[in-house]
């Protein structure tokens, strides 16, 4: 008799394809909240780890620092150290667990203490497997977790896949990820064009180190996977991967000469699209992640090698286990229930997917040669281009919704609906707990006070010595984490030898001379700075680590059509930092928040303006907001809070338009009195 999560599938046929490895992406807190979890998922018939890490752990940052404050196990857990990797993989077998860690500025970091620890274990380094992201040049672009300069991060990043050949060959050291630049706004033939001119320039970087022989860049070429995203134009989405396919396997036999096709096959996880989930009629989301599950298991030439869900709820707040194990369960539904793994692939044949796949490879081989133009995608991450065309094709996306061109059920059409008893009740989203932390920040110091600081201190020198002289990282940073280094002191090493970075923000600071929609809101614009005496002066921050930043660049975008005077100065400030610039004599301050920090962050720059005598200026917030935290917020002081379900950003700003105007008239009237 088969065991409860070991199913037989009764099939007619002896032919029966192996299903893709089930993945739920993970994390919260701390490191034992977390392993709690993945034993739980992993009991339910999960087959794959996938790590979510918080953003201090991805910045590079321990969780006592001030960029950490409000951010710690927010987005994913906290890992400080080896004693947070011991707790966080406890009971949790590394040498048999296929584990995948979406980690990419400290990814040789968090892989040196995931060595650290399967050494402990006695799990042979060769037998290791699993996926570390470690594609950087995408967080300059899309998701904002970068900390050193582009050539650095790439060093960094060649360092890995080079000691991953060498130490694991089991092991994928990069994950090339293509899925946030569609969460940024990315068209398939952008999300095609600069995954792939990424994998090119992270080749090219491997081949010119001249570490590795024709066979070893081989080899290298296979342990290449991808992570790719896909949404809810199905049909769109299931060509674009098998142009992926096509196009890798092009790419590495001509432009880098690999031989064996066995090298040159399109390996690739998947996250379907999170960014079509919706905070109006949230139970909807479950159908669309089911219909973007079906572009990447139809194709059994382009089907991905693993999958994981979001959950149907993830645009109120955190899922709770049971919104995952709902996830989980459609993929075995998928796999065990239906038939498709038992025949072969099922478009094949077909004349429109064709025609489409040559479509999309005609036009990515063209943009992929304008990078090459620029001088590749570290030169086009440089100069900004790249990430001004992302923002343009977000903007032209978010419009479109806004004009009702592209229907989305429930937000912009079908509108009228029952209340939906999946959301009632106090529970229906996961609250990290509030004190943990504190309780992170008290462990953290209590492991500086027991740890052994005379090898800590040499390790750090050994590790500052590797980055000066261009050795390979990785050694030293594994010796780093075997004597109790923190992720902050590794960071700051780092940090020290490379420098630091801020990435273009790809907002234009010129209006756009299209007005379609904009007449009234420049009007009103208009007449509200003829009030004031001067334009509408109107600060975007984004406060702590966040790197999300699709929401700023458009409200910022917008409000500079809209004729204000808009300052947007990129990611990762200080709240003393927001209320510095705000001093500039802005009439508005715009917080943009999407890690769950918002309490924090947005308490800490009230309590800064009214120090410094801006009290009078009004704030608003936007983020994934829950309505008691939202407020919580007002009773705080802050004049509006925005969450997804507010889509149109023209009354967004119409808004702020009308809370200075207000502010303003209130101002003349206590003048007056």
């Amino acid at each position: 008799m088969a065991q409860a999560n070991e199913p037989t599938t009764g099939a007619p046929t002896a032919r029966r394809d192996k299903p893709w490895i089930f993945r739920t992406y993970a994390g919260h807190s701390t490191a034992r909240e977390s392993n709690r979890l993945y034993r739980q998922n992993l009991a339910k018939g999960q087959t794959g780890l996938s790590i979510a890490f918080d953003l201090p752990t991805q910045t590079g940052f321990d969780s006592d620092h001030i960029l950490a404050r409000g951010e710690v196990g927010k987005v994913g857990v906290a890992i400080s150290h080896i004693g947070d990797m011991r707790a966080l993989f406890e009971d949790i077998p590394l040498a048999s667990m296929n584990t995948s860690m979406t980690i990419n500025a400290t990814a040789p970091w968090l892989m040196a203490l995931y060595i650290a620890v399967a050494d402990e274990q006695g799990a042979p380094r060769p037998e290791l497997q699993g996926t570390t992201q470690n594609d950087i040049i995408k967080e300059y672009l899309a998701r904002g977790a970068y900390v050193f300069p582009p050539d650095a991060s790439l060093r960094l990043t060649k360092d890995l896949i080079l000691f991953c050949a060498r130490e694991t060959p089991k092991w994928n050291p990069m994950n090339v990820c293509s899925y946030h630049l569609q969460e940024a706004g990315a068209t398939p033939v952008q999300e095609l064009s600069y995954a792939l001119a990424t994998a090119i320039a992270v080749l090219d970087r491997v081949r010119q180190s001249g570490e590795v022989d024709e066979k070893g860049f081989a080899e290298v070429v296979a342990r290449i996977s991808f992570f790719v995203n896909a949404g809810m134009r199905f049909v769109t989405e299931l060509a674009k991967m098998r142009a992926f396919v096509e196009l890798w396997d092009e790419i590495t036999r001509d432009r880098f000469g690999v031989q064996d096709p066995s090298k040159r096959r399109f390996r690739y996880g998947v996250q379907v699209n999170s960014l079509g989930l919706t905070e109006q009629q949230p139970e909807n989301n479950a159908y669309r992640i089911l219909i973007e599950m079906l572009s990447v298991v139809l194709s059994k030439r382009a089907r991905a090698r693993a999958v994981q869900l979001p959950a149907w709820n993830e645009a109120l707040g955190l899922p709770r286990p049971f919104d995952q194990q709902w996830s989980l369960r459609l993929q075995q539904i998928m796999a065990y229930e239906t038939d498709l793994l038992e025949f072969g692939d099922i478009i094949d044949g077909s004349k429109e997917v064709a025609a489409l796949v040559a479509k999309l490879k005609s036009e990515a081989v063209a943009e992929i040669a304008a990078i090459d133009a620029m001088g590749g995608a570290v030169k086009a991450i440089e100069t900004g281009v790249l990430k001004a065309k992302l923002v343009e094709s977000n903007t032209r996306r978010l419009e479109a919704i806004e004009r009702g061109e592209q229907i989305v059920v429930g937000v912009n059409a079908f509108v009228n609906s029952e209340p939906s008893p999946l959301t009632a009740g106090e529970n229906s989203i996961m609250v990290p707990s509030a004190e943990a932390e504190a309780e992170q920040v008290a462990r953290l110091e209590a492991w500086r006070a027991q740890r052994g600081e005379r090898r800590v201190r040499e390790a750090l020198r050994a590790l500052r010595s590797a980055a000066a002289s261009g050795a390979n990282i990785m050694p030293a940073s594994i010796e780093a984490a075997k004597a109790g280094a923190t992720t902050g002191e590794w960071g700051d090493t780092l940090r020290a030898e490379f420098g630091v970075f801020r990435a273009p923000t790809g907002v234009s600071p010129k209006a756009r001379q299209e007005s379609a929609g904009l007449d009234a809101l420049r009007g009103e614009v208009e007449r509200v700075s003829l009030k004031l005496g001067r334009r509408i002066r109107f600060l975007v921050g984004k406060p702590g680590l966040d790197g999300h930043s699709n929401g700023a660049e458009q409200i910022a975008a917008r409000a500079t059509d809209a004729g204000m005077d808009v300052l947007y100065d990129g990611i990762r400030l200080t709240p003393a930092e927001i209320v510095e610039a705000a001093k500039s004599g802005v009439h508005c301050v715009g917080l943009s928040i999407l890690s769950g920090s918002h309490i924090a962050l947005t308490e800490e720059v009230l309590k800064l303006l009214r120090a410094a005598g801006l009290e009078r200026v009004p704030v608003i917030v936007g983020g994934i907001i829950p309505p008691p935290d939202a407020e919580r917020l007002r009773a705080a002081g802050v004049a509006a809070v925005f969450t997804p379900k507010d889509f149109e950003i023209n009354g967004i700003l119409a808004a702020i338009v009308a809370e200075v105007e207000a502010r303003h008239d209130q101002e003349m009237r206590v003048a007056q009195s």
